[in-house]
């Protein structure tokens, strides 16, 4: 997926201000790099736009959060804004500025229990970037710093970065306590000499701008990295300065970038492959629904026709067919009338059936039998077990139930 990535300038967004900005297609080759104000900008379609954050403008501080305000019930009972202000609290002795014109981002997978990296840098500024970002359609996926603290332990626990102009360079210095920018001069590197002289010499990460002021100060090997190949590694950092206030302007960033890419997706040349394709399998689906269901009506015609067939072939008399089974079900039991036996529509099978299934019932007071439904009026209702009765004549073709003081048994119709 194609990556714009940005990096902010300090000043605020003007549209002439220009913008370093990097394209990549898989996050580790510059394909294309430009110096240009937001109208300029490449063209990206179906990516997403990575916003860096200057190492100048950010400043780095260790917290260790009250128990329990980095478990998810916090956030859900309070909202975000409730863990904002722990860190209003914790931090505004540390800070010149007052806590509300900053913006604050917590390290990514915090733990309790352990300090916690807060990054700080000012809102107004933030915002004034992300509002002109959105009205020129070019929404931001995430915000990530340019440096960040090294992990404890890292190998690269100690490097020097030194970026800018011979004019104005300066030195990024990364280490597990933090981020400190501070401008090249004897006196930095003296600092950071008298900090590192007892620990591993620190790896020196120069801009070609600046490479032959680092060796001056610094011995040993620097080792070269353009700002495009930086603006590489700072994109692939686990940070995402879109925290607090900005989760919702994140949000609808996100369905736009969704909306963006949908409607691409329905009219984009590139994705007009697909779309035939997916219209193809539509088509074909159809086409098989539709066999299926031809197939499906044939063979119940034809079951249809056999019914049919059995009935004239078995009962010659019946000249026209309207519905075969119940025809055939009167046609069996004329016959079985004519022959002196009965058949399950008359009132001597249905009591003898009903005797047999349910002889805990008292006899009827009263009996009425018409068109092959048998009524039984009982003295008393109450302790019969109707579910069970119907349950035990079903077998036999039978529907029971009760209404009023009588119990109603019919032949059941089946298809």
């Amino acid at each position: 997926m194609p990556t714009l990535i940005v990096t902010l300038p300090a000043s605020l967004p003007t549209p002439t201000t220009p913008c370093s900005t990097v394209l990549t297609q898989d996050g580790q080759t510059v394909m294309l790099q430009t110096e240009a104000p937001l109208s300029l900008w490449p063209d990206l379609t179906n990516g997403e736009i990575v916003a860096i954050v200057p190492a100048t403008l950010l400043s780095w501080h260790r917290l260790d959060l009250p128990k329990g305000t980095l478990e998810r019930g916090f956030f859900q009972d309070g909202s975000p804004s409730r863990l904002r202000s722990v860190i209003d609290g914790l931090i505004e002795d540390r800070l010149l500025d007052d806590t509300e014109q900053l913006h604050f981002a917590i390290q990514p997978n915090a733990q309790a229990g352990t300090p916690t990296w807060v990054a700080a840098c000012n809102r107004a500024w933030l915002n004034a970037w992300l509002s002109a970002l959105d009205q020129a359609g070019k929404a931001v996926a995430r915000i990530v710093p340019e440096v960040e603290p090294a992990a404890t332990g890292a190998e690269a626990a100690n490097t020097l970065h030194i970026t800018g102009t011979p004019d104005s360079a300066h030195l990024l210095w990364s280490t597990a306590a933090g981020v400190n920018v501070l401008l090249l001069s004897g006196t930095s590197v003296a600092l950071v000499s008298g900090r590192t002289e007892s620990s591993t010499p620190p790896d020196v990460v120069a801009e070609p701008a600046v490479a032959a002021l680092a060796e001056q100060y610094f011995t040993g090997r620097v080792v070269l990295q353009t700002g495009p190949q930086r603006a590489l590694v700072s994109a692939g950092s686990a940070w995402d300065l879109a925290q607090f206030e900005l989760l919702r302007s994140r949000r609808a960033r996100t369905q736009k970038r969704l909306s963006n890419w949908g409607a691409s997706l329905l009219r984009a040349p590139q994705w007009k492959p697909a779309r035939w394709a997916a219209a193809a399998l539509v088509v074909v689906n159809l086409a098989g629904l539709q066999a299926w269901a031809w197939k499906e009506q044939s063979a119940l015609s034809a079951k249809r026709n056999a019914i049919r067939d059995v009935l004239i072939s078995t009962f010659p008399d019946v000249r026209v067919v309207v519905d075969a089974p119940l025809q055939m079900e009167r046609s069996l039991a004329t016959l079985q009338r004519q022959n002196g036996s009965t058949s399950s529509v008359d009132m001597e099978e249905m009591l003898g059936r009903f005797q047999a299934v349910a002889p805990e019932i008292t006899a009827p007071t009263a009996i009425e039998f018409i068109a092959g439904e048998l009524r039984l009026k009982l003295p008393a209702t109450d302790g019969i077990d109707i579910a069970g009765v119907s349950a035990r004549m079903q077998p036999y073709g039978y529907l029971v139930h009760m209404q009023g003081d009588s119990l109603v048994l019919k032949q059941e119709r089946r298809p």
